[in-house]
């Protein structure tokens, strides 16, 4: 019988370093140089936390920080409530005409590249500012609906996969003793998705944070996000305000994803400790 070779610890440790190597190298680099005190991101010249006062100052990417987080945040929560409900009605309510249409048209977003996304999107808004007067200009509002538009079919991913692990019994159980869907969706089976659903809104955040080709087609003069920002400025050659700004972000996003991924640990021990104490009752 042919078994997979085992590979030695040794290995498995060098492996381990050269992965995470590659992975952070770069991240680490951008850290120590938003420290340089010289203003070529390239060239050395001392320790100084310059850049992070001239970052404290510059109003337009503060601003840019601003509008960016607010987006995130704004989006991440609509994507989950929608992602949530499109993922309850495809994995619970069974067959049903134009299931497969609807699975289908949820998921495109997933496949379909950025640009033709935006450009789509781009010409909605166009064409129904002039049909019908709305959107009076593209600005902050468009950019949310376009970000929600892709972002809740990650989200739907997320939670279907949950969902399609649940034991139906106690949803059912609980609808033989009684309890109305609504009550049972809150109660019972809302509390056990929590997980997936956390983690759906940090990915939504993150790509809608990230986006810089959808947001660059629907935005208006008067709304620029951070990546729009910083794109502009490393065409005309990289800031160093910029690796200060990444340093900050690269700080808060790490203890988001830990302080989340600590809060699903323990529930999901929670969960498997309750799942044992049923099993041995």
């Amino acid at each position: 019988m042919n078994t997979l070779p085992v590979v030695r610890s040794p290995w498995r440790i060098v492996i381990l370093i050269v992965g995470f190597t590659f992975l952070y190298a770069p991240m680490l680099m951008l850290v120590i140089y938003s420290f340089n005190s010289s203003k070529l991101v390239t060239v050395w010249a001392g320790w100084s936390t310059r850049w992070y006062g001239v970052l404290l100052n510059d109003d337009a990417m503060l601003s840019a920080v601003s509008l960016s987080l607010t987006l995130a945040a704004a989006t991440a929560t609509m994507a989950a409530i929608l992602g949530t409900l499109a993922a309850v009605v495809i994995v619970r309510f069974g067959r049903f005409r134009g299931a497969n249409g609807f699975a289908f048209m949820l998921t495109a977003p997933l496949v379909m590249p950025d640009v033709i996304t935006g450009l789509s999107l781009l010409l909605l808004f166009v064409a129904l500012g002039h049909a019908i007067g709305w959107p009076a200009e593209r600005g902050m509002f468009t950019i949310w609906l376009a970000h929600v538009t892709f972002c809740m079919a990650y989200v739907a991913v997320v939670v279907n996969s949950r969902l399609r692990e649940l034991d139906e019994s106690i949803e059912e159980a609980a609808l033989d003793l009684g309890a109305t869907p609504i009550k049972v969706f809150f109660i019972i089976t809302l509390p056990m998705i929590a997980p997936a659903i956390v983690s759906g809104w940090l990915l939504a955040f993150t790509l809608s944070l990230d986006d810089l080709v959808i947001a660059s087609f629907v935005a208006g003069p008067g709304a620029t996000t951070l990546p729009m920002l910083v794109f502009s400025s490393v065409r005309m050659g990289v800031n160093p305000e910029i690796n200060a700004l990444a340093t900050i972000i690269l700080g808060v996003v790490g203890l988001i994803g830990l302080i989340a991924w600590w809060l699903m640990s323990r529930a999901e021990k929670q969960r498997l400790r309750d799942r044992q104490r049923a099993a041995r009752g």
